[in-house]
């Protein structure tokens, strides 16, 4: 089983370290892995010149999964986009045509004081974002920035584009991601206003009909940014486009109390995966031990589960992050009053011991 392990830059590093701790112990006894690493974003610009080299695109398409980190940082966003270092991640996703993302989101009970929420609008909140991640204003052309030969003016340009397929396999995924959950499907758009949201909505009630157990609703992005907040125990399965899903899961994230708890994979036709935490690279905190390893590790967890089938092993590191959560270990990010505040390294280290614990 091989897995590439791109730590990127940043805190990606430091929390993709903790990952690969609790693979290794969670296998110690069992079938392992084989882990190369490779440089990706901000790390392979300053080697290769390119945020994604080739040579980390045929290790890509040669895994079984891909444990990402973090890419990119405030220097390089300012550079021309292909030169960026998330530019390097966009095109890894487009490359190996990974378009269904899934966002699970849980609000541990061990953290309902993280959230700057109040307790009875987050407890028992567990949802999933599934964002489409190939298409949408991200990659549709044309795109750029020029100057208006009439007035002058710079002009910048970004295209919303979806094909009815993209769509529809986005669609058809979620539903199968429902069957396994309450079966509650809620499509997020503006078809009120963007014709490219008004085929996404034409599109999924087209979907919704193949599955006649699954209950389909429909909100527009505005009307649905303030029911998360709201009413988040009411959703199951939100399936959105490209950019509202990249702010949606990330405003989900607060019900947990922390971006450091949200953990995600990025699935196309087949087992093959890329496994990634939600949050970026935060270079303002990276190499300070500060950073929260649990999303990525949870990431690690959702990869022994969809790639390799070893749900054994993933509830094994699912349970031993509550562990460790129950016992009062916290980094920064949600640490509260009286819990025993630890950096991302010993997090990590609670982590491993109490997966070594469970398996022996």
């Amino acid at each position: 089983m091989k897995i590439l392990v791109l730590p990127g830059d940043g805190i990606g590093n430091e929390v993709t370290a903790q990952a690969v701790k609790a693979l290794r112990a969670v296998t110690a006894n069992g079938p392992g892995f084989e882990m190369t690493e490779g440089l990706i974003g901000d790390a392979a610009l300053a080697v290769h010149g390119d945020p994604l080299p080739e040579a980390t695109l045929e290790a890509a398409r040669g895994a079984d999964a891909i444990l990402f980190g973090a890419a990119g940082t405030y220097e390089s966003d300012l550079l021309p986009p292909e030169k960026r270092g998330g530019h390097g991640l966009l095109r890894l996703r487009k490359s190996l045509d990974l378009y269904a993302n899934y966002r699970p989101v849980t609000a541990f009970p061990e953290l309902i004081g993280a959230s700057t929420l109040r307790r009875d609008v987050i407890e028992g909140v567990d949802l999933m974002v599934l964002r489409e991640l190939t298409g949408d204003i991200y990659f549709g052309t044309p795109r750029g920035v020029h100057r208006d030969d009439r007035t002058g003016e710079r002009v910048g340009i970004n295209t919303m584009r979806y094909t009815e397929s993209e769509i529809r396999r986005v669609g058809h995924a979620a539903f199968r991601a429902a069957r396994l959950r309450r079966r509650k499907v809620c499509s997020v758009d503006k078809a009120n206003v963007l014709e490219t949201m008004a085929l996404w909505r034409e599109v999924m009630t087209e979907v919704g009909r193949d599955y006649p157990d699954v209950e389909l609703t429909h909100l527009y992005v505005d009307a649905a940014s303030m029911h998360l907040i709201r009413r988040p125990r009411d959703f199951d399965v939100i399936v959105t486009g490209n950019i509202f899903g990249d702010i949606l899961s990330d405003a989900a994230a607060m019900l947990t109390g922390s971006l450091g708890m949200l953990p995600s994979a990025s699935l196309g036709e087949g087992g093959r995966g890329l496994y990634e935490p939600v949050h970026g690279s935060a270079p303002d905190i990276a190499g300070r031990d500060l950073a929260n390893p649990l999303a990525s590790i949870m990431s690690s967890a959702l990869m022994l589960r969809l790639s390799f089938g070893m749900e054994a092993e993933a509830a094994a590191v699912e349970t031993a992050v509550r562990h460790v959560l129950a016992e009062g270990y916290r980094t920064a990010d949600i640490a509260e009053p009286g819990s025993r505040q630890v950096g991302t390294e010993e997090m990590g280290d609670a982590v491993a011991a109490a997966i070594a614990r469970s398996r022996h």
